[in-house]
């Protein structure tokens, strides 16, 4: 049985409970497989040697999420060619592809935890009540230690971009 963490985030206020450990920096990041466009699968070993942002988010399909893609994707042509964005949700590849073509969205890769909530799970990410994902951004370094990890309190808000951002930038320095 998974780790659960009650309360660990809420939604509108409401408690809810995260599976999985909660992830720290200095910690290796776990290996996770899930599915990307054309049912590929999307694995952190596909990134080995970059600098990795990971953004877990509910839903692409809410205003918030939306708002935090589009951001992170603006951000990515302001970093080091080196540092990789990747955007995981529940939403089903074809979900994810047909947004980002309406966004133009282009410079992040988006994954989809659907099939088995691996990442959700491995990253302590994953919300029990909705089997959705959690806001959370981590930051990997080139041999994927965790250099920075935030699991955004309230669902409902944005991460800090800032230091996510900042982290990246040292980590590719």
């Amino acid at each position: 049985m998974a780790e659960e963490r009650k309360g660990a985030v809420t939604m509108r206020g409401n408690p809810l409970t995260l599976v999985g450990p909660e992830l720290k920096v200095g910690q290796k990041a776990p290996a996770f497989t899930a599915v990307g466009k054309g049912m590929a699968p999307v694995t952190l070993d596909q990134f080995k040697g970059k600098v990795k942002i990971i953004a877990a988010i509910p839903s692409i399909d809410t205003p918030v999420c939306d708002a935090e893609t589009r951001r992170f994707n603006e951000e990515a042509s302001r970093l080091p060619g080196d540092v990789q964005i990747l955007t995981i949700s529940m939403d089903l590849p074809f979900a994810q592809a047909r947004w980002c073509g309406a966004a133009g969205v282009d410079k992040i890769t988006t994954a989809s935890d659907w099939r088995a909530a691996e990442f959700g799970q491995k990253y302590g990410a994953l919300i029990k009540e909705l089997h959705l994902l959690a806001r959370a951004v981590f930051v990997l370094d080139k041999n994927d230690n965790v250099v920075h990890a935030e699991y955004v309190k309230e669902v409902a808000e944005q991460p800090n971009f800032e230091a996510a951002l900042e982290a990246a930038r040292k980590a590719a320095a």
